[in-house]
């Protein structure tokens, strides 16, 4: 049974949007779904962006730390103006020989260097390197999941917002009506002036709310343009009007999104990463205690033959391969701190990596119970919106009849209307709630 509750998250991350807004709607290109955004911002949103090339330059490193594994290979030349040879045979007060040799020498060679063993310092390089870029591909797949998750905020913020618009013009445009009706009773002497003046009042807040939503719809739009990594005033235009499924959210329960989110989640495999690198760091200090032993090879030709009697003018090349030792006894000493150093702080990652284990499994918990609570208001809101709809028929009814006061009427539309409101809120909270487990957990 668990298998199948977490094969069924596992499948939600695929099923989540179908129903959601396609841009074929109607056959209008213009529109933008949320998985479009989604796309559209994995290719040009700034942040993501600086994460790949981030992502990037690990790569490179690893490739520099592989070039160190290829031989150091020079060539080099001189020229110089050889001064007077002398050659003080009984002492420096003595009179000197001059040996003679040209004024002027040239040399030409080349000079190699094999690392052939250094306590395979440069493969746990390697290693360390390769280990970085693991690091980077699960930061950028966090930050991926940080960015899919703040559109999702922003787009169901618009899909509210173009929802409240609708519902304040429609209800503006009852008003008015309203207003006519009750401006006709009061002519006619049914019904009082204040009765006019209140219904006025409360077309003018309707009105500016109306203005309120306008303005928050266009923040809405210019974020979403900005995540998508598209320029301020880019149209957008999202299909609203379709109504939001809810059916997609798969059962599971706290312990199986637990159990991926410590297989899956960014954060998680990268606390870890540093634990594997902190272990290395400790292998490659102590790689210092072992010997060095290089290949090195190398010949010249010099011009003129100076270093070895009996001294010659004439063109000479000589040169020397072997096998090069070396050992470092002050590390012996030296290092004893610096690993007990790279000990302490592979201890620290550990601790690091409980830590954040016990933060997922908080935030997991958490996010479970905010999915649980947007459907129970989800579903008080349902409930609230067929027995706000009945009051208002009724005391509109009511009303009319000379049965109640218009202050009870208004009263009961503004209710109805502001159970809408929470209807669509609710709505939307389910769908962000979940979005943000999966998120946490590391599927989305």
């Amino acid at each position: 049974m668990k298998q199948y509750r977490i094969a069924l998250i596992w499948c939600t991350p695929l099923l989540l949007f179908t129903q959601f807004i396609y841009a074929q709607h109607n056959g209008s290109s213009k529109y933008l779904s949320l998985e479009e955004m989604w796309k559209v911002a994995e290719m040009y949103n700034r942040e993501l962006k600086l994460s790949n090339l981030n992502l990037q330059q690990s790569k490179i490193e690893v490739l520099e730390a592989k070039d160190r594994l290829l031989p150091e290979l020079s060539l080099g030349g001189d020229v110089k103006l050889n001064s007077k040879f002398l050659i003080y045979g009984k002492g420096l007060f003595s009179s000197p020989e001059d040996v003679p040799v040209k004024g002027y020498g040239y040399a030409l060679g080349y000079n190699l260097d094999f690392n052939l063993f250094n306590g395979g310092k440069d493969k746990t390089k390697i290693v360390m390197k390769k280990e970085e870029d693991i690091r980077k591909q699960y930061e950028v797949d966090l930050q991926k999941h940080n960015v899919k998750y703040n559109l999702a905020v922003v787009y169901f913020d618009l899909y509210k917002f173009l929802h409240f618009y609708d519902f304040l013009d429609s209800e503006i445009g009852a008003e008015k009506k309203q207003l006519t009706l009750i401006e006709s009773l009061h002519k006619n002497g049914t019904v009082l002036k204040s009765d006019v003046l209140r219904t006025s009042i409360k077309l003018s807040e309707l009105e500016l709310s109306l203005s309120d939503v306008e303005k928050k719809i266009e923040i809405a739009k210019q974020r979403l343009n900005i995540l998508m990594g598209r320029e301020n005033d880019t149209e957008l235009a999202i299909q609203h009007e379709d109504i939001i499924e809810l059916n997609s959210i798969a059962e599971g329960n706290y312990n199986d999104y637990v159990d991926i989110a410590f297989n899956k989640s960014p954060e998680y495999k990268m606390v870890n990463s540093d634990i594997k690198w902190s272990e290395l760091n400790i292998k490659q200090i102590r790689a210092s205690l072992l010997p060095k032993i290089t290949l090195y090879s190398n010949y010249n030709y010099t011009y003129p033959q100076i270093s070895f009697y009996p001294y010659s003018n004439d063109l000479w090349g000589f040169g020397q391969t072997g096998i090069k030792i070396q050992f470092s006894i002050d590390n012996l000493y030296k290092s004893k701190h610096a690993i007990a150093r790279a000990q302490i702080f592979n201890n620290q990652e550990k601790e690091k990596a409980n830590i954040k284990k016990d933060e997922i499994s908080l935030q997991v918990k958490e996010a479970y119970l905010q999915q649980q609570q947007a459907l129970e208001s989800l579903e008080t809101a349902e409930q609230n919106i067929i027995k706000t709809t009945e009051t208002v028929r009724v005391i509109r009814s009511s009303y009319l009849n000379q049965e109640s006061l218009l202050t009870d009427l208004l009263e009961a539309e503004n209710a109805l209307l502001e159970a809408k409101f929470n209807l669509t809120t609710a709505q939307t909270n389910v769908k962000v709630s979940h979005i943000r487990l999966l998120a946490i957990v590391g599927i989305l």
